[in-house]
């Protein structure tokens, strides 16, 4: 490991996200970790930094401890989901009435790499049981319009009325519209779908940790 360039790994970061090493290692709950490793770098000294200390830094810095400590996979592949909002699995959610901020409701550190266009829902309601659970994280891709993308699949979905629901897709009876369908639940049937995400993946309730993004430049 050349600490010179765990420091500039660290940086970059540092600069895409807009964050100070100040605010990005109170963050991580290490507050002299990267201003410590400057200053190893500055002096020579080799001793250099603890895989624990790069652990706590990743979710923060959005990245992988892998790639601040080798420079393996992708820069913006991290462990840093944020929720925009909450899917429902029954009761459908209208996000109009819904006060969430631009950068989304929080984020929450997942147990594995992810895209940096990743975009998670808390699910809400009962429909989808014995699947997911009232409290469940779903992790989504990018959205997409075009929601042929996502038939026969779990999917978040936005109706043309402005509802969001989680279910899995199917076509309708007439074209361009869909069913959508429950496990305990009747479906809805023949909607027109604004925008789909397909669930890659889904972290369970009490087994995510939300995580307090740190103040710009500070």
């Amino acid at each position: 490991m050349e600490l010179e360039d765990v420091l500039a790994r660290i940086e970059s970061r540092l600069r895409a996200l807009g964050i100070s090493a100040h605010a990005a290692s109170l963050a991580a709950k290490k507050p002299d970790a990267i201003r410590n490793l400057k200053r190893a770098v500055k002096s020579g000294d080799r001793r250099g930094i603890t895989t624990e200390t790069l652990v706590a830094l990743a979710p923060v810095l959005k990245t992988s401890a892998a790639w601040l400590l080798e420079g393996v996979g992708q820069p913006g592949t991290g462990t840093q989901a944020k929720v925009v909002g909450k899917i429902g699995a029954g009761a459908e959610i209208l996000p109009e009435y819904e006060q969430i901020p631009p950068e989304g409701l929080y984020e929450i550190t997942v147990p594995f790499p992810i895209p940096e266009d990743t975009i998670a829902f808390e699910v809400e309601g009962d429909s989808m049981w014995p699947r997911y659970d009232p409290g469940d994280v779903i992790i989504c891709w990018k959205q997409s319009k075009d929601a042929e993308n996502v038939v026969g699949r779990e999917a978040a979905v936005r109706t043309s009325d402005g509802r969001r629901y989680l279910k899995r897709v199917r076509r309708g009876a007439l074209a361009g519209t869909y069913d959508l369908e429950s496990h305990n639940a009747e479906p809805i049937r023949g909607v027109e779908i604004a925008w789909a995400a397909a669930v890659q993946a889904v972290v369970r309730s009490g087994q995510w940790v939300r995580f307090d993004r740190p103040t710009a430049h500070t």
